[in-house]
């Protein structure tokens, strides 16, 4: 790029909290005398976007980010990044105006590519064995003002059936708590209150280490500056009972998981190849709300997983009817490349696994606004941020509910104690100052 011109530059960023902290790294390394960032709806000389390919659905989405980039400007350059680069880098080189593709790890030398970029007539493509990497590299968000996720490990050595994470990224590794401790200590220096801690599979934290999740949190939580810390998705058999002890006698640790429980069969669990039974998870799930009865719980659905006869699917739903969960994310499986299950022969038809997911979706509905209703009339501490709706200014309590009162400034970015009234038409909940 001409050292003498400055550049408008737009990233987009597409899937998970880990690549929403891997976007923003990476913007950062981006000078802003020379590169001057807009939005990604606006006219750019350069599109960043940071890709992901857990469902076909990601997949459309990325390619609809690609085409609305090249329709705002067919000159720009555009530079596709991530897990769908790394897996389906062909499909992207098939796509005109796209420049440079860059793999999960390649990505993190993005400045380097685009500062010394030169337009070729074909797609310049840089995706490296994800079986060679080894080196974490560390992320963490600013872009927000109240909450910050930050990356504490990446990679993942399950090989669960129906997913491709390990071939987009490589074996688990993640980093020190020496370095994540640092980390959280800059990201509070910038005023931030609350961290995410993500990762592909956070309860593998350490492994490569010798060091564990539960001696990360413990030291988290004698950090100044930082009054809330809030786990991002863990695995069932990895979210130990120490863990769960740990967080209902913290002060600092939202009382909030996010499950990716996936099938309430045994059966679908076992040819998933996940790493627990319902009976396992069961017990998990008692501790958790024996110890904190106003814990919100999310879990991950996958329906239409083959082999899933009716009955499956039935064992499914009454198991996740007759549990206190909070929300679940609903995902019809998609036959993904390299995948274990993309070679199974009792595949379900469309049609049907529309049907499961349309009875999960309005399950997962009633089971959030039974959860709404359970907390009105208590007491909650609420992280308020700069998004406005109507007049409104919108935060979030410690077990997640998205709460909403009149605008006031003053509000942005404090814990304020409020007391639960009542649900918005939007959803949210009502509250008053306490």
């Amino acid at each position: 790029m001409n050292d003498n011109h400055t550049f408008t530059i737009a990233f987009h960023t597409i899937g998970c909290k880990l690549n929403f902290s891997e976007s923003s790294f990476l913007a950062r390394q981006f000078n802003a005398d020379k590169y001057i960032r807009v939005d990604f709806n606006q006219k750019a000389d350069i599109y960043i976007i940071n890709t992901c390919t857990v469902t076909g659905n990601a997949d459309k989405k990325c390619r609809q980010a690609i085409r609305k980039a090249i329709k705002k400007a067919p000159d720009a350059i555009i530079a596709v990044v991530g897990c769908y680069s790394q897996l389906k880098y062909d499909e992207i080189a098939n796509i005109p105006v796209v420049a440079l593709i860059l793999g999960t790890e390649d990505k993190y030398n993005l400045y380097d590519y685009i500062d010394k970029f030169e337009k070729k007539a074909k797609p310049e493509i840089i995706c490296n064995n994800p079986n060679e990497f080894c080196h974490f590299t560390p992320a963490y968000s600013l872009e927000e003002r109240t909450r910050s996720f930050l990356k504490i490990q990446d990679g993942c050595d399950y090989h669960c059936a129906y997913c491709t994470v390990p071939y987009a990224r490589g074996k688990s590794r993640s980093d020190t708590i020496k370095n994540v401790i640092e980390k959280v200590n800059v990201i509070a220096t910038n005023g931030f209150k609350e961290i995410v801690l993500t990762g592909v599979n956070i309860g593998d934290f350490g492994k490569n280490n010798n060091e564990t999740l539960l001696e990360l949190i413990t030291q988290l939580e004698n950090i100044n500056g930082i009054e809330r810390f809030r786990l991002s998705s863990i695995e069932p058999d990895l979210l130990s009972e120490q863990i769960i002890e740990f967080i209902a006698d913290s002060k600092k640790f939202a009382h909030h998981f996010h499950v990716p429980l996936q099938s309430g069969c045994n059966k679908i669990l076992s040819l998933m190849h996940r790493k627990y039974s319902i009976e396992d998870f069961t017990k998990k799930y008692s501790k958790i709300i024996g110890l904190l009865p106003d814990v919100f719980i999310g879990m991950d659905i996958i329906t239409g997983f083959p082999g899933e006869t009716n009955n499956d699917f039935l064992e499914t739903y009454n198991f996740l009817k007759n549990i206190e969960v909070s929300n679940l994310h609903v995902f019809s499986f998609s036959k993904r490349k390299y995948t274990i299950a993309s070679m199974f022969p009792e595949m379900i038809q469309k049609n049907e696994i529309y049907k499961r997911s349309q009875i999960l979706h309005k399950l997962a509905k009633e089971k959030y606004l039974s959860f709404l209703k359970k907390n009105i009339g208590s007491n909650a501490t609420v992280l308020f941020e700069t998004r406005q709706n109507n007049g409104k200014i919108i935060g979030f309590t410690g077990n997640y509910i998205p709460v909403e009162i009149v605008y006031d400034a003053k509000l942005i970015n404090n814990m304020i104690k409020v007391r639960l009234s009542s649900i918005s038409k939007n959803g949210n909940m009502k509250c008053s100052l306490i």
